[in-house]
């Protein structure tokens, strides 16, 4: 049975290149790790007032008439190029964890994804899905490697991501439900980019009440409160 130890022993091996050195390896893995999750943080608090705004006027101070123009957003066909390398990426990480799996690739909502299906994948998934948004940013960032732009890659090991929204949807409706009878704001706990995306989306449907993220990662979390 795979263990933690040796999921990351696989992991360090796959992204180590040996005339680089392991340190800049994971140089690249924080650098590529924290511009996907600025972009997922982006989806996350679309909804909330102010905080597009400011982060485009921070973007917007010390920036000049030579500052790089603004990414063009990808096509279709470079979306499903990503998910196509990614795919790859998690089918050798399956061969070496002598692991099942059937692996689909898609694009969805803009952005590309990659679906593992099979039996005894718990140990991609991990305590509330940590292993899994690990693997995530790996597979992100051998996207990189190859395409030079970064990626939101969704991934999703065994339906643990739609499960996990189902749970969540339920916890955000009682959120709701609280806040109604009782008009005084809710606090959740603290959530991945991903939880937190499905939490505001509940929310956000919901009459009477609003939801904002506060808090840095790892303990950002979401509010709900009466709007």
């Amino acid at each position: 049975m795979t263990d933690q130890t040796e999921l990351d022993d696989v992991a360090v091996e796959r992204l180590g290149a040996a005339e680089d050195g392991v340190a800049e390896e994971i140089d690249d893995v924080d650098d590529v790790a924290v511009e996907g999750d600025d972009e997922d943080d982006e989806d996350d608090d679309a909804d909330e007032e102010g905080d597009a705004d400011e982060e485009g006027d921070d973007d917007a101070e010390g920036a000049d008439a030579t500052a790089t123009p603004k990414r063009k957003a990808a096509s279709d066909a470079d979306l499903f190029r990503q998910s196509e390398i990614a795919a790859d990426y998690i089918e050798g990480l399956l061969d070496i964890l002598d692991a099942d799996g059937d692996i689909d690739e898609l694009v969805s909502a803009g952005r590309p994804v990659v679906e593992v299906v099979g039996s005894k994948l718990q140990s991609l998934v991990g305590p509330r899905g940590a292993t899994l948004e690990a693997l995530q940013e790996l597979t992100r960032l051998a996207i990189f490697k190859q395409t030079g732009e970064p990626s939101r890659l969704l991934l999703d090991v065994g339906g643990y991501r739609d499960q996990r929204r189902k749970e969540l949807g339920a916890l955000a409706k009682n959120a709701v439900e609280k806040v109604k009878q009782y008009g005084e704001a809710v606090k959740l706990e603290p959530m991945s980019a991903f939880e937190r995306k499905c939490v505001h989306d509940v929310v956000n449907a919901s009459a009477g009440v609003q939801s904002e993220s506060e808090g840095v990662e790892p303990n950002r979390r979401i509010v709900v409160r009466p709007a």
